[in-house]
């Protein structure tokens, strides 16, 4: 890849990974429209790593007390509303881990396909809209109890099916269930890091196992701009979430599904 290629599929993985706008649509976009050949393992672990820093480091003081918690939990048997949001995002990231390892090779087989992504990329925009619209907007990720962070978690493990959008299906979830939209995309981002470092561990150990040639130079600047890009889009993000809603996305979502249906039909 040359240089315009990195930055570009580095800047769209790391807007697209925290938004409700599906990073899987986007990035099939390239190689559709300017003819780009697949950018490979190495570089969908280098953008995504980028992706993962960028949330740890914006949630570094959040994560850190509740891994405190949660530890405390553990060995004092103390519970606080820190330790049982911990407690939560692990049930959370169950259902996606269960569902990455028993069908992970059926989806990319059946599903990593333009339409099944142009078609979850309306549909479930379509639910995001619905959900945001429904909403009682009420709970904050506190008070959402096991069983809300379980179906969150359920949401989650469907966005596995490319197009769904991992961000998108969670919030959606979150908002059918009570929750703002502030708690509803805090909640999804901290469930992210638990899902991402595991998504990382096994491509990097088939990355490490494959005899294709590594372009580092390529690598560096790949999670350097992703990480940029994934940082800044977590903090516009929250800070305007609750000032123009899910419809531009919603919206944004509706488009993107269009043009990949006329890419793949006209």
């Amino acid at each position: 890849m040359d240089t315009l290629q990195v930055i570009l599929l580095a800047l769209i993985q790391g807007l697209t990974e925290f938004l409700p706008i599906s990073s899987s649509a986007h990035l099939i976009l390239p190689s559709q429209i300017l003819g780009w050949a697949d950018q490979g393992l190495s570089f969908d672990v280098a953008v995504n790593t980028g992706s993962l820093f960028a949330v740890v480091i914006y949630f570094r003081h959040e994560i850190v007390a509740l891994a405190k918690a949660w530890f405390i939990s553990l060995v004092a048997k103390q519970q606080t509303q820190e330790s049982k949001l911990a407690w939560w995002i692990i049930l959370a990231t169950i259902p996606a881990v269960i569902v990455g390892f028993t069908a992970k090779d059926f989806i990319e087989t059946h599903f990593r396909n333009t339409l099944v992504i142009a078609i979850t990329t309306i549909v479930f925009g379509l639910l995001l809209w619905l959900a945001d619209r429904m909403s009682k907007a009420q709970l904050n990720e506190f008070q959402m109890g096991w069983k809300k962070a379980l179906l969150i978690g359920l949401a989650q493990a469907m966005a596995l099916i490319p197009g769904t959008s991992r961000s998108g299906a969670t919030m959606t979830a979150a908002l059918m269930l009570g929750l703002t939209r502030e708690a509803a995309a805090r909640f999804s981002f901290l469930m992210s890091v638990p899902v991402s470092f595991g998504a990382a561990l096994l491509v990097t150990k088939d990355l490490v196992t494959s005899p294709a040639p590594i372009d580092y130079q390529a690598l560096g600047l790949g999670i350097v701009v992703s990480f940029v890009a994934a940082y800044l889009c977590i903090h516009f993000f929250l800070k305007f979430i609750s000032k123009i809603g899910m419809t531009p996305f919603v919206l944004y979502r509706l488009v993107l599904g269009a043009v990949l249906l006329g890419l793949l039909y006209l």
